[in-house]
């Protein structure tokens, strides 16, 4: 995958609750090496505001809601995530910030790289500028 796509996952439905899975590579187009989460996140906060060099990642809202905009260098595109079966695949060199959360919302983010802060692109001209070298 070389866009960012909601992918759609398992959904087992049962009385006694309902459960979503994601596996690589049945769902996840990457081997997972890292997995953290966001949550009491403050009204009116944005986090993120990055791109990363390599780095490949899928975020679930597990409860809550939260937007994930995404900028390619040319254009963005906002994706609302609201269910715990529905993820985002963001691919590497997409500039990415994570926005309008609601109360209590817990955003799950997986990851194929080990933190690696080399990685990071934190300012938005240098990404254009990168984006326009790939």
């Amino acid at each position: 995958m070389t866009e960012p796509t909601i992918i759609n996952l398992p959904k087992i439905l049962d009385r006694r609750g309902n459960l979503s899975f994601f596996e690589y590579p049945g769902q996840l187009p990457f081997e997972i090496a890292r997995t953290y989460w966001i949550y009491d996140v403050p009204g009116g906060e944005i986090r993120g505001s990055h791109a990363f060099k390599e780095q490949q990642e899928f975020i679930i809202a597990l409860s809550g809601s939260f937007d994930v905009v995404l900028h390619d260098g040319k254009k963005g595109e906002r994706f609302s995530l609201n269910r715990s079966y529905h993820g985002l695949y963001i691919p590497r060199m997409y500039w990415r910030s994570m926005e309008n959360f609601s109360t209590n919302s817990l955003a799950l983010i997986i990851s194929d790289k080990q933190y690696d802060e080399n990685d990071y692109i934190r300012n938005f001209e240098e990404f254009k500028k990168q984006k326009n070298n790939v």
